[in-house]
């Protein structure tokens, strides 16, 4: 391929693309700032009906799909999208002169996009596809530093600090207040034994009956508790950069691999009752010795940190000559 230029009338800008869901927001965001090419645009879609119902696939009009100040906006030097409907996005934006890498298996022909950035568990293959092993995300050693530096009241709680990050219910797992009963008994019988701190923080996708379950359960306990934004900031980069071990809910792909990237020893909740694809990549992190199912004695044990963005940032940069 030949590399990207500066054109007259071609905006020589990066873009990441996605729906605003957290999850596609980080990935499109970190891979931007990891291909350290210059800030990122970040484009936040508003889909149309009936596009949005069937996108990525390209119905007839669907360059208005996202609206007219889409439409019309001079395409970037490099799109980069995460999420069903920013495939459809970059599809649209690549036809218009951009180079565009899309994150997640799009469920086309991956020949529509430039590159296709797909997690191993999906199984999608393609001269054009890089698999990686959970998600991309920002965390590194310099990312927890600056977690530590903003947190740096977290490093007077009694240790070992134990981070709970707790999700909900997903598409192949149910995560509710029964689950969060089992793995609560589990951890308070790790705290009673060793004592230490809790750090925990929850998803969007926790449910009403677990945030209320926590309201005083820990008020007894060093730490902080984090249930919603009654509680002020999100403290999640504190809890990764400041954890001795991490506990995590099994339901969410982007929450394990980011407490994965840490150093600290992870133990996910029950993966056994995870299915479908996600139960792959459990899997393949129990194999590789990076996790371990969660019990009553959190062992520590050598982690090596799973860290896949800045070797995708680099074979994106690589394959797109940047």
């Amino acid at each position: 391929m030949e590399p990207i230029q500066t054109t007259p009338g071609h905006s020589n800008q990066i873009w990441a693309v996605s729906d605003g869901h957290a999850g596609n927001r980080r990935q499109a965001l970190a891979l931007a700032a990891a291909l350290d090419l210059g800030p990122a645009d970040e484009q936040i879609l508003d889909p149309r009906i009936p596009w949005r119902w069937f996108a990525p696939r390209r119905w007839p009009g669907a360059v208005r799909a996202f609206g007219a100040e889409f439409a019309d906006r001079s395409a970037p030097s490099l799109a980069i999208g995460c999420g069903r409907q920013a495939a459809l996005a970059t599809r649209l934006l690549r036809e218009r002169g951009a180079r565009t890498v899309q994150i997640l298996d799009p469920r086309l022909d991956p020949r529509h996009w430039d590159l296709v950035i797909a997690p191993e568990h999906d199984g999608l293959r393609g001269d054009n596809v890089i698999p990686l092993l959970g998600s991309l995300h920002p965390v590194d050693d310099a990312w927890l530093a600056q977690a530590r530096t903003r947190f740096a009241a977290f490093a007077d709680l009694p240790r070992p600090r134990t981070a709970l990050l707790l999700g909900g219910d997903s598409a192949h797992v149910r995560f509710g207040r029964m689950a969060f009963e089992v793995l609560a008994s589990k951890l308070e019988a790790a705290l009673a034994r060793d004592g230490g701190s809790v750090l925990i923080t929850l998803s969007r996708r926790t449910p009403h009956d677990l945030r209320e379950a926590l309201r005083h359960r820990y008020d007894e306990t060093p730490g902080v508790v984090w249930r919603g934004e009654e509680d002020g900031h999100n403290p999640y980069p504190g809890l990764l950069g400041w954890a001795d071990r991490i506990v995590c809910s099994p339901d969410s792909v982007n929450m394990i691999s980011e407490a994965c990237a840490t150093r600290a020893p992870v133990f996910v909740f029950d993966p056994q009752r995870v299915g479908g694809r996600p139960r792959r990549f459990l899997d393949a992190l129990l194999q590789r010795g990076r996790i371990r199912a969660m019990d009553t004695v959190l062992a520590p044990f050598a982690v090596e940190p799973l860290r896949e963005t800045a070797r995708v940032a680099a074979e994106v940069r690589a394959r797109l000559d940047l």
